[in-house]
């Protein structure tokens, strides 16, 4: 006999962990299976969590040091100070602290494992481990599998717009408070960054490649001018990268009884590339809509929709616009304007105007 689970979980990043933990404190019976060997590992993000989502800090070795602004700084090197209140946090810890707390509410976790095909019709999954494949039954399945999505691919959805960005981690040489961003058209369809976190920080960078295919020149100048400048070090302890989604959210996220979180949902932020607290959020509601769907809530699945849509929908398809007005913009002339940057950054009042063609 196939083996049934109430709820099958893909992916424990931020939202899995948290529709897992959701789930099983419902008293749910829950299988989240995860890729990598690790769960949060490796580190794809500059690890900043907005000032709401503090509580979620408080777990051993999750918090770095907390942030207070940020300086954005314009093509003509004029830099802009706002408040900017948050975390800087250890992602991987973040992640486990959250798949740890899911356990003990009584989840079953399965890492090095995943999901290798799907059935929607007769909900069942094939799940695919260094000891070979098996299937299982489930009667709702929360996808939270990442922008490139292998549960979307399964129903046949189309594949989400992503930009892709490379990180360093540099040693910081003196205590900081703030993230730096750049706005430059060195780095079209994405910015630069630096996030202190005690004695070292994230360097890194995103961008479009259909405008630049090269993360990597492009940062390592960065690194030099920053070295120069005495801000950081010239040891790179480590370097990674990833896709980040950026087209805004899926057409549906509920398809097939499946429910999409996080970034296989599309709740990026297609102009800052934050996306912990939707994954968190999002996939906390999953959970609970699993338990009320199972339940007999018929509805349940519409609220999901709608209450995901209510809390993000607006917010992200603002940012979608913007991006659509930077793209028409990048690698012309205009893109050298701090105006044009304006429009296209959350800390100019710029932003919060009608774009401009």
């Amino acid at each position: 006999m196939i083996p049934h689970v109430q709820v099958l979980v893909v992916g424990l990043g931020p939202g899995g962990a948290s529709a897992a933990r959701r789930a099983a404190e419902a008293g749910l019976n829950v299988l989240a299976v995860e890729r990598t060997r690790r769960i949060g590992e490796p580190v794809q993000c500059a690890e900043f969590v907005p000032s709401p989502m503090g509580a979620y800090t408080r777990a051993d070795g999750v918090l770095y040091q907390r942030i207070s602004g940020m300086k954005s700084v314009l093509p003509s090197g004029e830099v802009h100070q706002s408040d900017f209140p948050g975390f800087m946090i250890n992602r991987a810890r973040f992640d486990q602290a959250i798949a740890e707390q899911a356990v003990e509410a009584g989840a079953y976790l399965r890492v090095q494992t995943r999901i290798d095909g799907l059935d929607p019709v007769a909900r069942r999954a094939i799940l695919r481990s260094a000891a070979g494949s098996d299937e299982v039954s489930y009667d709702v399945l929360i996808a939270a599998d990442g922008p490139h999505s292998a549960v979307g691919r399964f129903l046949g959805l189309p594949a989400l717009e992503t930009v892709n960005t490379r990180q360093y981690t540099v040693t910081l040489l003196s205590e900081y408070a703030d993230t730096d961003i750049w706005l430059s058209d060195e780095y079209p369809g994405g910015y630069a960054w630096l996030f202190p976190k005690g004695d070292r920080a994230n360097l890194g960078l995103g961008a479009d490649r259909r405008y630049e295919d090269d993360l990597k020149a492009p940062l390592e100048s960065l690194h030099r001018q920053l070295v120069q400048s005495g801000l950081v070090g010239e040891e790179i302890f480590s370097r990674t990268g990833g896709a980040i989604p950026v087209g805004g959210l899926r057409e549906h996220l509920v398809q097939d009884g499946c429910l999409f979180v996080g970034d296989a949902a599309g709740l990026t932020h297609p102009i800052t590339g934050g996306g912990i607290s939707a994954a968190v959020i999002s996939g906390e509601r999953a959970g609970e809509c699993a338990a009320a769907y199972l339940d007999g809530q018929a509805d349940a699945f519409d609220e999901y929709e709608e209450d995901v849509r209510d809390q993000f929908e607006a917010t992200i398809a603002r940012a979608v616009s913007r991006r659509a007005y930077l793209n028409r913009h990048w690698r012309t002339q205009s893109a050298q304007h701090d105006d044009t940057m304006r429009k296209g950054w959350i800390a100019f009042s710029e932003y919060f105007s009608p774009a401009e063609a």
